[in-house]
């Protein structure tokens, strides 16, 4: 008998807003597609929903347009309303494994995005990683989602509230399915300057990688044409397929470089290979 392999799962989670999480899921999932891969969405945000919206915005402007863009298969979980919260949480998972069960046999990735803060779904998402990607803005406002840092000398006081929650779905993970979990931190918006702050971050960043382990990589920069995208659901990896990307031929200098951008992160998280 030919057993079916098992689609990566790929978390993107944190538990702060702002942090460009629904941009970077929305990359990864059209990334991965462009490059071949069969890839389903699973958005765990019942309420905000901000990832379903950037793919039902991507779907009326194919649809308005008349273009042949990648689309995933897309799911939405949303939380119980069982009045116990543990029968609640029993309710949560089972759809959660019911929805991953369903998408395995024809899919190579299922990408989850998890609502910016900590509720049983994510808890449940976070325990099945086997990827989970933690995008943060450069700076200290957003490493305090995953360590206090002492303000004279910037080292790591504690974890915070998050990195417990990770390590504790971790350990999940391994007791249940004896898999671990790869945990990359990605610095989002860096600045293009050299400034202070953007040395410092890196530098606590160095130090919470060894203590709570992490991985961490540098993420999607500071740029306006981000913001633009959601509104049309389109992604770098679609301006070239559209009259959108303003170049001559193809996509202009900027454009180009963000998606090398895209393309780095895509390799340092061991989604794709150099070819």
């Amino acid at each position: 008998m030919t057993v079916q392999p098992r689609p990566r799962i790929i978390v993107v989670g944190n538990e702060k807003g702002g942090s460009g999480k629904s941009t970077t899921a929305m990359h990864i999932l059209i990334a991965l597609l462009t490059e071949g891969g069969r890839v389903a969405a699973v958005d765990l945000d019942g309420k905000q929903r901000t990832l379903t919206r950037y793919l039902e915005n991507r779907q009326s402007f194919i649809d308005k347009h008349a273009l042949k863009l990648a689309m995933p298969v897309h799911r939405v979980i949303v939380e119980s309303d069982l009045p116990l919260k543990a029968e609640a949480a029993a309710e949560e998972a089972a759809r959660f494994e019911s929805v991953v069960a369903e998408l395995s046999a024809a899919h190579d990735f299922i990408l989850v995005d998890c609502p910016g803060s900590d509720t049983n779904l994510a808890r449940v998402g976070h325990s099945h990683a086997d990827l989970l990607v933690t995008p943060v803005n450069d700076s200290f406002i957003d490493v305090d989602l995953l360590a206090s840092v002492d303000p004279d000398t910037l080292k790591v006081i504690r974890p915070s509230r998050y990195a417990v929650m990770v390590w504790e779905q971790r350990k999940q993970r391994l007791a249940r399915d004896r898999q671990s979990v790869d945990w990359v931190v990605i610095r989002n918006r860096l600045s293009h300057l050299d400034a202070r702050n953007k040395r410092n971050v890196g530098h606590v960043l160095e130090a919470l990688e060894k203590r709570i382990g992490f991985r961490f990589l540098p993420g999607l920069s500071e740029r306006v044409i981000f913001r633009e995208l959601f509104l049309s659901g389109l992604t770098l990896m679609d301006l070239d397929r559209t009259s959108l990307s303003g170049g001559v031929a193809g996509l202009n200098m900027a454009q180009a470089a963000a998606r090398q951008e895209v393309r780095a992160l895509l390799l340092g998280l061991n989604l794709i290979t150099e070819d």
